[in-house]
């Protein structure tokens, strides 16, 4: 072979391998599950998400890099695959006291550019964020808080505070959901202490709430007394108002006897005047007429008699006549 023959040969090999390149880099396909981002001279492009055949440059102009679009998880504190060489997390709360946690961050990618391009190691960002925001809320919270009912909140805050730093950073992850898996006191002698002090608050709420009872009840029973003692006295001023206004009734009604007979009216008094001062003396109504003496006994018995003068005592000791007059 000449030597242009062989330059020839050389020629149609360096095409044909260009030609393989070109070929084999010009198409790339994205799974359901990826999401892909075509590079073009080290600048990211718009992400294709897309699922299917796509075309680009050859290789060099355009390179394709290709991201899950699963959710990830990430444990800090807790591995369930690896429990005995987990890393124990302890942080402070608020009151002073030491907490071990662990929290489980479920999380995706949501801007490939800024995942590959914005930090050498998004994952490593997310866990240092993750750390911060934990500590961050345990450390404004109370052991009560994290050890009982305060959880739920304190995964909301942990959950805010953690997409706001993730979001400042723009490393293209969005934070899906934040769990606690365990909060717990570091050893059993704290835990112990713990729970002792938990029993004597306990009882100490118990004892307050039987005091609260009993205060309770003694309110109740004297407002029931103050209400019995003030509906009596209403009760007994409606029945002096009502004595009262009697009272006036028969007055008047006297006065106006009196008015239209005013010596039998005044007689009448004297009487009921004397019956009320004397109750249990005999009354006796007399009138002096001539020589008998006629009286009408007002007393028990209810009797009338006439007693004789001594002028008209006969020889013989007989009475006189019998006074039928009533007067």
């Amino acid at each position: 072979m000449t030597l242009k023959q062989i330059y020839s040969w050389i020629g149609i090999g360096i095409a044909a391998i260009l030609l393989g390149v070109v070929a084999l880099t010009s198409w790339y396909t994205v799974d359901e599950s990826d999401q892909a981002v075509v590079i073009t001279f080290g600048k990211a492009e718009e992400g294709i998400t897309e699922p299917g055949l796509h075309f680009k440059l050859p290789w060099p102009i355009q390179s394709v890099e290709t991201l899950s679009k699963e959710t990830f998880s990430l444990n800090f504190g807790y591995d369930k695959e690896n429990a005995e060489n987990a890393d124990v997390v302890r942080m402070i709360t608020g009151d002073e006291n030491i907490l071990q946690a662990d929290l489980v961050v479920q999380w995706k990618i949501i801007e490939p550019a800024q995942y590959l391009f914005n930090a050498d190691d998004p994952e490593q960002i997310l866990y240092n964020a993750t750390s911060a925001s934990l500590r961050s809320i345990i450390g404004s919270s109370t052991v009560d808080e994290a050890l009982t009912d305060g959880k739920a909140e304190i995964e909301n805050q942990v959950l805010d505070l953690l997409v706001s730093v993730m979001e400042d950073y723009e490393v293209g992850i969005a934070i899906q959901d934040v769990k606690l898996q365990e909060v717990d006191l570091p050893n059993e002698e704290v835990r112990q202490a713990f729970m002792k002090v938990t029993d004597a608050r306990e009882t100490m709420n118990t004892k307050e709430n039987e005091a609260d009872k009993y205060r309770n009840e003694i309110i109740e029973e004297a407002q029931g007394e103050k209400d019995a003692i003030i509906s009596r006295a209403e009760g007994d001023k409606v029945e002096r108002i009502e004595i009262a206004r009697g009272n006036v009734a028969g007055f008047n009604a006297l006065y106006n006897a009196y008015q239209s007979n005013p010596d039998v009216t005044r007689q009448r008094l004297v009487l009921e005047t004397l019956d009320e001062v004397l109750p249990g003396a005999n009354m006796y109504i007399m009138n002096d007429d001539g020589n008998t003496i006629k009286y009408l006994p007002l007393g028990p018995n209810g009797s009338a008699t006439t007693i004789p003068s001594g002028e008209e005592n006969t020889e013989d000791g007989s009475e006189g006549e019998t006074a039928n007059d009533n007067q």
